[in-house]
């Protein structure tokens, strides 16, 4: 029995943040040293941060990442440690690990698989590493150092690399590593949060663990890293297909770390009696840098941690969604260091919906924190250090407004109030009544002639929504907080917002949650909430009401669905076109099958519908606030989605789509 401590550690990161990213770091170390873990894994490039873009080709990031690694590496002594940087080696740049043992800088192991796809642009600024490829590296003073497609065998236990994306492909680097030999794979990774993507983690993580007889270690960055992009903070420790350690996902602490104890031995004997086992001398054994360690002794203890309760429910989508947000609002105010948040809270959904996360940002902050850690963190805000409790914490940071034109009503009047009283914002109401009719009168006087309903619609309802923009940027500006915009996925597929009016604001945090499923998560936060929260039975207000935008007068019942289509309907049009990349004919003959109960002539309109509309507002996508990226069906241009802002609008595809419903009917 040979018995080793390893751990995954979980850093919340800042891009180029050499002070703070160095700091997290070091108290990995401390906490691994205070578990007794020999081994750490920490995430992929978490020296520089993983979102620094371009200035990934800067030369100085990538001389400021190596100065800090050779700041850290003599604080590494007992211990073997990865840490992730770029490095220039000729005359490109890698993703690569430096494995870090004993205080010494032992090699540099370059990731094989580069993510390029969905939000990932890794080939604009790195190459892959090619597989069995060994090279040297030399720096400014004529050190050199091995790296390339490395492990290392330390002490007598060998140790190997996949890097993230090396995990997510069909010809897995652990492959060559099992054939090898190596007795534990570490995994440094930056893998964005989707809805249900830790459940495939964990099968890749079980399955390398199993089929490569390996001790398997993975850790992920956590956290709103850099604005769009949120990572979970998962961390998973597993031998030959037994989860032996996992992290609580979504936390507000800087770091966090798992270890639990391995036998090498064991792995060792369980690939000797597997006959399909064949070790790998046809190549001989390059690539192995070989360190004296001295493993320390130990005696066998249990290792493990409980799934949380939420993690095990049968909606975890909404679990998710209630943590994911309000951490990624919590990390874009720390380090924006904006003073709070303002939202324009119609006594809708989407507004209401961003209120809600908020009071949840404060509750799941100050349950895991404490709320004296919680007003620590956000120290640089005054109201908060004087905040006694989360309702005063709530208050401190969230302003919401209604701001009512001629044509709003009583019940979202009621709704906004009640819901900002329940979540515990201060709430202002403004009447913009008279700011409408002022810009309308000037208008009127310029063209000389009257506006009218019947011929002016569309301008009568936007000059509402755009005269609401300039007081609620006054009371960010006054707060010096953050304007969230309301928009969500479903309106911006359509362009269904008042470009500088309901659009505005500094960050759109459910710009890619679609509308139908945004309500359901209401409906589930009436009556039921997160696990250990209390469900909030005001949204009952919202929640019975009929989505409008509320722009035309009262007598004409507007609401949104009326303008648009049934939103059920328009998302699985959505997902139809964008993210399958079907056309409009294609989508039409799915939503037959899909939604029997519409007319063929309605499912007709409401395809050709979307497309015109989708077509003819892609500079709005364009324009919006930053979002979260939450689920791989995202519509940001900057992210995810690219489409033309010019085309021809699917001209020919659509009048072969008319062509056929006109033969359909007339059959």
């Amino acid at each position: 029995m040979r018995l080793i401590k390893v751990a995954a550690g979980v850093l919340n990161q800042t891009p180029l943040d050499w002070r703070g990213n160095g700091a997290r770091v070091r108290l990995a170390l401390a906490e691994a040293r205070a578990q007794g873990a020999s081994v750490v894994c920490l995430p992929e490039l978490c020296l520089t941060g993983y979102g620094c873009e371009d200035a990934f080709q800067a030369p100085g990031v990538s001389a400021a990442a190596w100065r800090l690694l050779e700041e850290i590496a003599p604080e590494t002594s007992g211990l073997v440690v990865s840490v992730g940087l770029p490095v220039r080696h000729r005359k490109s740049i890698f993703n690569m690990v430096a494995m870090l043992v004993d205080g010494r800088i032992g090699g540099f192991s370059g990731k094989r698989f580069l993510a390029g796809d969905g939000i990932h642009y890794e080939p604009r600024w790195f190459k892959p590493w090619p597989a069995g490829v060994v090279s040297v590296l030399t720096d400014d003073s004529g050190r050199t150092w091995p790296c390339g497609d490395l492990i290392y065998e330390v002490g007598g236990v060998r140790i190997g690399f996949e890097i993230c994306e090396d995990a997510w492909v069909g010809d897995r680097p652990g492959v060559g590593l099992s054939q090898r030999g190596v007795d534990v794979i570490l995994n440094p990774s930056a893998s964005h949060f989707a809805f249900g993507k830790n459940a495939v983690r964990q099968r890749l993580v079980l399955e390398g663990s199993r089929a490569f007889h390996a001790v398997y270690v993975y850790a992920n960055l956590l956290g709103n890293e850099s604005g769009r992009v949120v990572f979970d903070g998962e961390a998973m420790i597993a031998a030959h297909g037994r989860l032996l350690a996992t992290a609580e996902r979504f936390s507000y602490a800087d770091m966090r770390m798992i270890s639990a104890q391995v036998d090498i031995d064991a792995g060792r004997v369980t690939q000797a009696k597997t006959s399909a086992y064949v070790p790998d001398f046809a190549n001989g054994d390059p690539g192995v840098v070989r360190m004296p360690f001295e493993w320390p002794a130990m005696t066998p203890e249990h290792s493990g941690r409980e799934a949380a309760a939420w993690e095990l429910a049968p909606d975890l989508k909404f679990e998710e969604f209630s943590r994911v947000v309000p951490l990624a609002l919590f990390d874009y105010l720390r380090k924006s260091r904006s003073q709070g948040f303002v939202v324009s809270l119609s006594g809708g959904a989407d507004s209401t919906a961003l209120a809600v996360l908020i009071r949840l940002m404060v509750e799941l902050g100050t349950e895991e924190m404490g709320l004296d850690g919680f007003r620590k963190k956000l120290a640089f805000i005054p109201s908060v250090k004087e905040a006694a409790d989360e309702s005063a914490l709530v208050r401190a940071l969230l302003t919401t407004a209604y701001q009512a034109s001629e044509n709003s009503g009583d019940v979202t009047r009621h709704a906004a109030r009640s819901v900002a009283e329940a979540v515990g914002a201060r709430h202002l109401e403004f009447d913009i009544t008279k700011l409408v009719e002022g810009y309308t009168s000037m208008v009127e006087g310029g063209i000389g002639r009257a506006l009218t309903w019947e011929q002016d619609d569309v301008t009568l309802q936007n000059i509402q929504a755009r005269v609401r923009s300039p007081g609620i940027w006054m009371v960010a500006n006054l707060k010096n907080a953050l304007l969230l915009s309301t928009s969500n996925r479903s309106e911006a597929a359509v362009g269904y917002a008042t470009m500088d009016g309901d659009t505005s604001g500094g960050l759109s945090p459910i710009a890619g949650i679609d509308k139908a499923w945004l309500r359901e998560w209401l409906r589930w936060m009436e009556h039921h909430g997160p696990a250990g929260r209390h469900p909030l039975p005001v949204l009952h207000v919202v929640n019975a009401q009929a989505p409008t935008a509320e722009l035309r007068p009262p007598g004409e019942e507007q609401t949104d669905e009326g303008d648009l289509m049934p939103y059920p309907l328009l998302d699985a049009i959505e997902r139809q076109a964008i993210r399958d990349k079907r056309l409009p004919l294609e989508v039409f003959l799915q939503m037959r099958l899909d939604f029997p109960q519409y007319t063929t002539a309605q499912l007709g309109g409401w395809v050709e519908r979307f497309f015109l509309l989708w077509c003819r507002n892609q500079w709005k996508r364009e324009r919006y606030a930053p979002s979260f990226h939450l689920d791989d069906e995202n519509l940001d241009p900057k992210t995810w989605c690219r489409f033309p802002i010019l085309s021809s609008g699917f001209e020919v595809e659509l009048a072969e789509l008319r062509e056929t419903i006109g033969g359909l009917s007339a059959s």
